[in-house]
């Protein structure tokens, strides 16, 4: 039995565009839906939706018949979480909050066994293994695993540079929602100062060797940020194309259909 591969860390090392939909309904057959739909990557938000790790394997579980790649965001970066993600199967990790390069080394640091890192050793009891059914698992576990940190905050953006050319960091990921936050525009992810920053945040990740992200449901700000060089790009939310789908077909039919006639008669 082989180490499965990373298709998706290595489309990101080749500079191929990988477009992405954030799954935050928590459900596993709602992620199998989405793993049908033809995007390169799924993201399993631990951080912002009702996620633990039995329904994160679940959802694992689920898309592996399918190529849509899983990558899953835990509530935190931390090395006990880190830990469990990546012992139920995860090899690609979106790790929020990374505002220093010490962070990013630590991350990195997290998802390697010693002596490159700090990972427990617990592979016979682990599905990432396939209970120690991959030859040599401990050894080559690292060649396959992704780890993408978030940029969220003017702090991250001074650090940036510092913080992209951490040994091990695949990729930088821009949050546009908490940077724009950080940045005194709370609720304006939009702002031409925050996609300013963006942009020029993609420049120093690219400038680094790295892969660089954002989320950009806008198909504007998606086109703005894949033309500044962005190789990973999440352009919508399940929750978001839930919500607005049953809207739309409710209104199509409250604010088109015609007024019953009134009935005749009667008591």
């Amino acid at each position: 039995m082989s180490l499965p591969k990373n298709p998706f860390k290595r489309a990101l090392a080749e500079g191929k565009p990988q477009f992405g939909l954030w799954a935050a309904l928590a459900d596993a057959y709602v992620t199998e839906l989405l793993a049908t739909a033809g995007f390169d990557w799924l993201l399993i938000d631990n951080e912002h939706a009702p996620n633990d790790v039995r329904s994160t394997l679940a959802q694992l579980q689920a898309v592996a018949a399918y190529p849509s790649h899983p990558v899953v965001r835990p509530v935190r970066s931390d090395a006990a979480l880190i830990k469990q993600l990546l012992d139920i199967g995860t090899q690609t990790l979106l790790l929020p909050m990374i505002d220093t390069a010490a962070q990013a080394f630590d991350a990195v640091a997290a998802t390697r066994y010693p002596p490159q890192g700090i990972r427990g050793v617990g592979s016979a009891l682990a599905r990432a293994s396939r209970w120690n059914r991959v030859p040599d698992y401990l050894n080559t576990a690292a060649e396959e695993l992704c780890v993408l940190v978030q940029a969220e905050s003017v702090q991250s953006l001074d650090n940036l540079a510092e913080i992209a050319r951490v040994d091990g960091v695949d990729g930088v990921f821009f949050g546009p929602s908490d940077l724009s936050a950080s940045m005194g525009l709370l609720g304006k992810p939009g702002d031409a100062r925050v996609r300013d920053a963006i942009r020029n945040g993609i420049d120093t990740v690219r400038g680094a060797g790295k892969a660089a992200g954002v989320l950009a449901p806008d198909p504007a700000l998606a086109a703005e940020y894949l033309a500044a060089g962005a190789t990973f790009v999440a352009v919508g939310t399940d929750t978001g194309l839930l919500s607005r789908a049953a809207a739309d077909l409710a209104a199509s039919y409250k604010n088109a259909a015609p007024m019953s006639a009134p009935v005749k008669g009667g008591y």
